[in-house]
């Protein structure tokens, strides 16, 4: 934006829905019960706060800080919904596959998410290790085949704990997670740059946590972004990894991937160290990519099309 001197800027944007935090027993109705299932099924990823901090005067539900339980109260949950559904569901498969082969192979994953979930696991965890094709039931929109993203509101003691840290990753992998301080994340919104950048050294952190999970969440939903920059404004839009050149410039408008002829596209870094798009072209960065083109996270892009 600077470089193109932009009137404005439109970052990418990733949404957090907070909903009611899930309580024993939802999966039969206590608490918010199928309320709160129904919000889940809506998300596209499932980001758990788990607390990790030590405060006497915030009490726990359980009277306890037990990071561990909670992810498992939450996961069991989950997981005797999908139970539920998927065992309403293996009847029915079983029955129209009789008249529709094409179904055999979604009610063999079927059985095999069933497996999977009577095992305590979650299929998101499972698809990452290679165990199940979550394409093939898709269609039973299962709540832990959702990729799943952990933010630990974590204490001084935590962030600068390496050892603590790495226990805590291995509690949730494969899954990604964050830590970050509840507490000094809402002082950082109140500082300006040079004092909170002391306030995050203190603390042990290189940057707000806020941006490490918005970075995470796009890395959990599988998104990343390019640029279109210009006098009038420099935009981010998102698209998902692995898209082509014509796909991604479909976010824009239809007409864009319908017509497109070809892409000028500089990296961030190039054009960065450049100063401008002149010496970024005079240096060889600018290049002419075509339909075929797979999109890198921080392309800066130019589209050429005609219809």
């Amino acid at each position: 934006a600077e470089i193109f001197g932009s009137e404005r800027i439109l970052p990418a944007t990733v949404s957090f829905v907070d909903i009611a935090g899930i309580v024993k027993g939802a999966s039969e109705g206590e608490g918010m019960g199928n309320a709160f299932l129904a919000n889940i099924r809506e998300a596209d990823a499932i980001c758990q706060v788990v607390r990790a901090f030590a405060d006497e005067n915030v009490i726990h539900v359980d009277g306890e800080v037990n990071p561990s339980d909670d992810i498992s109260v939450i996961n069991t949950e989950l997981i005797l919904a999908d139970l539920q559904t998927v065992e309403k569901a293996i009847p029915r498969l079983e029955k129209d596959s009789r008249k529709d082969k094409s179904l055999a192979e979604t009610l063999a994953e079927t059985k095999k998410a069933l497996d999977i979930l009577s095992d305590d696991r979650t299929l998101f965890s499972a698809a990452k290790a290679g165990d199940i094709d979550l394409a093939l039931i898709r269609d039973l929109h299962l709540m832990t085949a959702k990729p799943f993203l952990y933010v630990f509101n974590s204490d001084e003691a935590v962030l600068t704990d390496e050892a603590k840290k790495d226990e805590l990753r291995a509690l949730v992998a494969p899954a990604d997670c964050v830590f970050l301080d509840a507490q000094t994340e809402t002082e950082l919104l109140e500082l300006e740059d040079d004092e909170a950048a002391e306030l995050l050294e203190s603390v042990g952190q290189t940057e707000p946590g806020l941006h490490s999970l918005a970075r995470a969440g796009f890395e959990t939903l599988g998104l990343q972004t390019y640029l279109t920059a210009g006098p009038k404004e420099s935009r981010a839009w998102t698209i998902r990894k692995g898209d082509t050149a014509p796909q991604a410039a479909g976010v824009i408008h239809t007409d864009f991937e319908r017509g497109f002829i070809k892409a000028e596209i500089v990296s961030f870094a190039d054009l960065d160290a450049a100063g401008s798009m002149a010496d970024a072209k005079a240096a060889g960065k600018v290049r002419q990519e075509g339909k075929e083109y797979i999109m890198a996270d921080g392309d800066i892009v130019d589209f050429k099309f005609n219809v």
